[in-house]
């Protein structure tokens, strides 16, 4: 197909007609498909309903060691969760902590302590009167919002598909002591699908930060969502590069079930140093009598070791996969060429990003709704909502059924040809 960059004006022009045809029949169509969100669908939830079963009136509670689990007790988690979550992520049980439902409130709760305490004895952040986070970008849109409700300023990092920019990232945190933190979803990132190389987690691993209480925020939640058994992609342990480095105590790893068993209902974990989990535990024990020990059972109970987690992950992947397939089928055979689109392709987690042409990301977005496919909204990706280019799209493929996608796909495709011709022609 013709590049639309080398269209004359009159062809852009008759093709803008066209896509203007076409997608007032696409309206017409009544679509109500929503791709905003990476949910898991009712039939992948279904898939884990035995979890509900495994413990009932009759089921002795206790731990291995003997501990009740329906009683106060054990802040940091039993220890068979310890080490089924540290299998997960791949490090040991006695640098994890077990704690709640789901790992953002682990997160915003390790900004809020570092907020209002200090971390290890640092100055309050409350106290300074600046505070930066990186943020590379595109990136989780939910994390981003934790740092804004706490007035702390974000940092753009440019993301490759190795990891974010690290020149920056090194000249941010080596040089300025207020920078304090940087996001990371280091495997299968949200939204590119990039797993950061080694060489960019030895790097990371050998930061020599200005501010004594820099930390990453490495949040490892698709360490076991691979797409495909032949294509996995490998990520270095942080932990043991930071330990081999000799700055120990420089990262935070979080991780949950959410995606695994049901979201909002799982277990959550952090990994971390020694000093920096017994810095958690001073307030943890002021803040909670301890975290719901009976659903750890249960998902240790049923789970067993992190090989049933690896099995559950392939009949997830097997929902997941056709529906990648599907919106990167249409990807390539409506827009491959035309020069007004780029698109990742992941070897797993849960979305693929698009980048359009310059200034028509918003435009796509608000095409794709008026037609009824609804998506993320355009600078969700990016820190106060705002794509300094107005390029990034992320596409969610896992709700919808693999027709739904392939249709709403073929929505998505028709918008972004239509927004692009309006750009080209000046519209």
């Amino acid at each position: 197909m013709k590049s639309y960059k080398e269209m004359t004006k009159e062809e852009l022009q008759t093709l803008k007609r066209e896509m203007e045809t076409q997608f007032e029949e696409a309206k017409a169509k009544g679509l109500k498909l929503d791709m905003s969100r990476g949910k898991p669908t009712p039939a992948q939830l279904d898939m884990g309903m035995g979890i509900m079963d495994t413990l009932n009136s009759t089921s002795v509670l206790e731990t291995e060691a003997g501990m009740d689990c329906r009683n106060y007790g054990i802040m940091d988690g039993i220890p068979e969760a310890k080490k089924l979550m540290g299998d997960v992520i791949g490090v040991p049980a006695d640098n994890v902590m077990v704690l709640g439902n789901a790992s953002l409130p682990i997160m915003y709760d390790t900004i809020s302590r570092s907020v209002t305490h200090g971390v290890l004895g640092s100055t309050p952040w409350c106290k300074l009167d600046e505070v930066k986070f990186l943020c590379p970008v595109p990136g989780y849109d939910r994390h981003f919002a934790i740092t804004e409700h706490f007035g702390i300023t974000m940092i753009n990092i440019p993301m490759s598909e190795s990891g974010p920019d690290m020149d920056m990232v090194e000249k941010y945190v080596q040089e300025d002591a207020s920078v304090k933190g940087i996001w990371c979803v280091p495997k299968y990132s949200n939204p590119q699908g990039y797993t950061y190389s080694a060489e960019t987690v030895k790097r990371f691993a050998a930061l020599k930060p200005a501010a004594d209480d820099f930390r990453i925020y490495w949040d490892n939640a698709y360490a076991v969502h691979d797409l495909y058994d032949d294509r996995t992609d490998a990520l270095l342990d942080i932990l043991e590069a930071c330990e081999k480095a000799g700055n120990p105590d420089m990262v935070f790893e979080f991780c949950s079930t959410s995606k695994i068993s049901f979201a909002g209902a799982g277990i959550a974990a952090v990994a971390a140093s020694e000093a920096n989990m017994d810095w958690f535990k001073k307030s943890m024990t002021i803040q909670t009598i301890g975290y719901d020990k009976i659903n750890q059972l249960r998902h240790v109970k049923y789970f067993k070791d992190v090989n049933g987690i690896h099995e559950q992950m392939k009949k997830h992947a097997a929902f997941m996969r056709p529906k990648f397939e599907a919106v990167e089928h249409v990807l390539e055979k409506e827009l491959g060429g035309l020069d007004i689109g780029e698109w990742t392709k992941p070897n797993g987690g849960y979305f693929i990003s698009f980048d359009a042409l310059e200034g028509c990301a918003k435009g796509i977005v608000a095409k794709c709704k008026e037609a009824g496919v609804v998506l993320t909204g355009a600078g969700a990706t990016f820190p106060y909502g705002k794509d300094p280019e107005d390029r990034n799209i992320r596409i969610a493929p896992s709700y919808p059924t693999p027709e739904e996608m392939s249709e709403a796909t073929n929505l998505f495709v028709l918008c972004v040809k239509l927004v692009s011709a309006e750009k080209l022609l000046g519209c």
